[in-house]
């Protein structure tokens, strides 16, 4: 196969899926190294692919649905688990996180966590990696956006965040 065509079946293979695929996943359906499927996603995005890299792979978003709320939070690593659960407990998908860096701006990574075994497998991969969160850029403040269902949910969100400790103070309700 050429690399057109491999190019064209990983975007086919993303469009199908209904979670994330790994990088490792696609190289094996593609009979190529992990690091040649990362050379063509970057050429698939130059083609203005709408792609999305999330700690568990690459995905093609899905038109999101819903209302897109902001949180400002502020909390350690260990913190992360208990926020991102609340978060989604409540109906919410956690679309990303986003913390001003000095130098670079505004950082923005993609999450797309929606569920528990969301959020448990997204905890595992950065231990496993020993990763920090963005956060700890920030001294543990950060923003995410939401896809939430209603209003309501976004209100109920806010206030299990709040009872955690971690909701940055003075947002509306």
């Amino acid at each position: 196969m050429t690399s057109a065509e491999r190019r064209q079946r990983i975007y086919k293979l993303l469009r199908a899926a209904k979670e994330p695929i790994s990088a490792t996943v696609l190289a094996g359906q593609c009979a190529v190294t992990r690091q040649v499927i990362v050379g063509d996603i970057a050429l698939l995005r130059a083609e203005g692919r709408n792609i999305t890299a999330t700690p568990r792979g690459y995905i093609i978003p899905a038109e999101r649905k819903g209302l897109i709320r902001c949180v400002a939070c502020c909390h350690s690593p260990a913190g992360t688990r208990e926020e991102l659960n609340a978060m989604v407990d409540c109906g919410c998908t956690v679309l990303d996180v986003i913390v001003e860096h000095p130098v670079y701006g505004q950082l923005t990574a993609s999450l797309q966590l929606s569920s528990r075994y969301d959020v448990e497998q997204f905890i595992a991969k950065m231990q496993s990696s020993s990763a920090s969160p963005l956060s700890a850029l920030t001294e543990g403040i950060h923003l995410h956006s939401l896809s939430c269902p209603s209003e309501e949910a976004f209100t109920h969100v806010k206030d299990q965040l709040r009872k955690l400790g971690v909701l940055l103070p003075d947002q509306a309700d």
